[in-house]
């Protein structure tokens, strides 16, 4: 973040609430007070709460800071709404024409609701995650905390702890983050829609997803791996494909030897498999099967129809919200991950094998 008071030469030991406004344009935040004192977010929390894990010295010089700067507390004469949640979303997963992510957003809209939050959005490009740059509604205190949506790196997570803002993830975990995450089961999705085409007849199986891209599609490959190996079928490298870089989904690089059968990380990546077979003259299923993973709008928009994995968003949503609340209420407890199971949800793009 800019330091403000150091590019209009402002000494914050002699400077009041209007000049700040001046130099700056709005209200002092917490951050605004870390960057004077030299300190971390966290730490001015910790201080003006009167929280312990601050040296007295240290804790006093950030109380004289803050009055010096002018800032006004939650509750001061400019209350902060204290019931306003954060939704950071990767740009990558934000798809203008439609995606699961949408449709989980909107849950979380409905399920805040109930309990009088509100719920504001913010997308993060691949360039701000990477220079940690923190979002605007939370430099601004625009948000008391915070549900990361999507998935972003293990450094970014981290600044994001840095703020000392409650956070949960969504659709996704860091193992060993010490941040609470609410999760489909992903590993047991990928095993049973391996385990569905094996019992359709299947036994040559590839895999379509960037396994390291998402923490959800490497358990979903696991997932698959694991029926594999149990149906003693062998995992071919050149049947893994990717479906994504860093930003958005990319063209299909299949082989010149197709397996019987696909199962794809998720129904954006099966439909898009289907349209990319298609222009190559490959059916589904006819020559070919494929699975996803969602049951989102997509799957049964597609023709065919895409058999996949149902995941309840509305479930998640309620989930999530009663994560990030009792993390609001009990801010010292230990981080948890809650996992949702999925239901095997048979449709069109599967053929049997069985009667061949």
């Amino acid at each position: 973040m800019t330091n403000h008071f150091e590019k209009n030469k402002i000494n914050t030991r002699q400077i009041n609430f209007q000049e700040v406004e001046e130099a700056m344009g709005k209200p002092v935040t917490l951050f605004d007070i870390a960057e004077a004192c030299g300190t971390s977010n966290v730490t001015v929390s910790k201080a003006l709460a009167g929280k312990k894990g601050v040296s007295e010295e240290l804790r006093q010089k950030i109380k004289e800071t803050a009055v010096q700067m002018g800032y006004i507390a939650p509750g001061g004469t400019k209350k902060k709404d204290n019931n306003m949640v954060g939704v950071l979303i990767p740009e990558k997963f934000m798809n203008p024409n439609g995606s699961f992510y949408w449709a989980l957003y909107n849950s979380l809209v409905n399920k805040f609701k109930d309990s009088d939050h509100y719920c504001l959005i913010a997308t993060l490009s691949d360039a701000e995650e990477q220079s940690l740059t923190l979002p605007r509604f939370l430099t601004d205190e625009k948000v008391t905390s915070l549900i990361s949506l999507g998935q972003l790196s293990i450094g970014y997570v981290n600044r994001l702890k840095e703020t000392g803002v409650p956070m949960i993830l969504l659709d996704y975990y860091i193992a060993d983050s010490g941040v609470d995450s609410v999760v489909t089961n992903g590993y047991v999705g990928g095993y049973e829609l391996t385990s569905y085409l094996i019992k359709q007849g299947h036994r040559n199986i590839g895999f379509i997803g960037s396994v390291k891209a998402t923490s959800s599609i490497f358990d979903r490959y696991m997932g698959y791996m694991k029926a594999m190996f149990e149906n003693g079928l062998v995992v071919r490298r050149e049947w893994t494909l990717d479906d994504r870089d860093d930003c958005e989904f990319i063209t299909l690089d299949f082989p010149p030897e197709l397996p019987t059968a696909f199962v794809c990380n998720c129904d954006e990546a099966a439909y898009n498999a289907i349209r990319q077979l298609e222009m190559q003259g490959i059916s589904v299923p006819e020559d070919i099967s494929i699975v996803g993973y969602d049951n989102y709008l997509i799957s049964d928009v597609c023709r065919p129809a895409i058999t996949t994995i149902d995941v309840d968003s509305d479930l998640m949503a309620e989930k999530a919200a009663e994560a990030l609340l009792l993390r609001i209420a009990e801010p010292d407890r230990p981080a948890q991950t809650v996992t949702i199971s999925g239901a095997l949800i048979p449709k069109e793009s599967v053929r049997d094998l069985n009667d061949k």
